[in-house]
């Protein structure tokens, strides 16, 4: 694995891996019988013993780059911590599923107060980690609920529905065809709340739409994601919904628009990416650092922090796009965003495999 160091105010410091995948790899797995759970779960068994003053000792577990959209988010959040003095922060990027528990017990040995990460697709062996440690925060992304058997195990995920819905009203109003392409990875709880956010904000200014779904079975096949994409544009869509890389570079061949997710690439695609729903870590990230440091962290269901009531998730600016969407579009939008972050109105979490209709 590839382990760098991030320190304030000097660039991160590499060192050589022991074990080397440059290529991408898959994120998560599809999980047979996933349960992803909304509301927040409180579990007995504290940590105990509040942590000295100074900076936490952080380590993370990526099983792709940081450059990744989904790790990306986790890793600018982290970022953040450290500039503030928050934490100190070490990374593994690029670890194999085979390889994860292994460097999920070093860095455990190594003393970190919190070890962060995404554990889809090694559940069990990352839990049995997490009992053998009971002194380590674990804050880990996952399809699952906590457990009381492993007190100091919390678990996250990206609860944007709110900011797909958003995305949606947008997306709606700027069909023509009133046919939409979704292409996605896997249909897992993650993406499927997504993309179901996303088809009931378009149902709000497109009630008539048709959409085609699609999921390319990978999380970084960009070349598979396009040719996907081309053959929804054939069969007659104007927008995509991009949950994947490739789709984004479809579309502008095409001419169409694209809807992006998670992080923002209109300044790669000025012409054709209209919206993007964002995903901000920050609140789940800080939440567990001032759990860790007041010594009151425990195995709870970090998923709520990514709630846009939360500032976990946001729409990105218009930019290029500013004044080309409806107007009557965009104030339903502001309209429903403030009722979002009052609490008034509460966008469905569905994590049902989405179909084409």
């Amino acid at each position: 694995y590839s382990q760098k160091q991030s320190q304030t105010g000097a660039s991160a410091m590499t060192k050589s891996p022991t074990s080397s995948h440059p290529h991408f790899l898959k994120r998560r797995q599809v999980l047979a019988g996933a349960a992803a759970g909304v509301a927040a779960l409180s579990m007995p068994g504290f940590l105990g013993k509040a942590r000295a003053e100074g900076p936490l000792k952080v380590a993370a577990i990526y099983t792709v780059p940081v450059e990744q959209q989904w790790v990306s988010r986790i890793h600018k959040a982290a970022n953040a911590a450290v500039a503030r003095g928050d934490i100190e922060y070490v990374f593994s990027e690029n670890t194999s599923n085979n390889d994860y528990e292994r460097v999920m017990r070093e860095y455990s040995e190594a003393g970190h107060d919190l070890i962060i990460g995404e554990v889809f697709a090694v559940e069990d062996a990352a839990r049995m980690v997490a009992a053998d440690y009971p002194e380590t925060a674990y804050l880990m992304g996952s399809s699952f609920l906590p457990k009381d058997d492993t007190p100091n195990f919390a678990v996250f995920d990206n609860y944007i529905q709110d900011a797909s819905y958003l995305s949606g009203i947008i997306a709606g109003a700027m069909t023509q065809s009133k046919n939409i392409g979704m292409v996605g990875g896997f249909p897992i709880p993650e993406v499927n709340r997504l993309m179901h956010a996303f088809m009931a904000g378009v149902k709000e200014t497109a009630p008539e739409t048709k959409f085609q779904v699609a999921f390319i079975g990978s999380w970084f096949d960009p070349p598979k994601a396009k040719e996907t994409a081309f053959a929804q544009i054939d069969g007659g869509a104007d927008i995509l919904y991009a949950e994947r890389f490739g789709v984004s570079d479809a579309a502008k061949e095409k001419a169409v628009l694209a809807i992006g997710n998670v992080i923002d690439t209109q300044a790669d695609y000025p012409d054709t990416v209209v919206a993007s729903a964002l995903w901000h870590f920050e609140p789940t990230l800080d939440h567990a650092i001032e759990m860790v440091k007041a010594g009151t962290f425990k195995a709870d269901n970090y998923g709520v922090y990514s709630y846009m009531k939360e500032g976990g998730n946001s729409l990105a600016p218009l930019g290029t796009f500013e004044g080309k969407v409806p107007e009557e579009a965009m104030k339903l939008v502001m309209e429903r965003e403030a009722a979002i972050k009052a609490g008034d109105f509460v966008v469905e979490v569905n994590d049902e495999e989405p179909k084409s209709n």
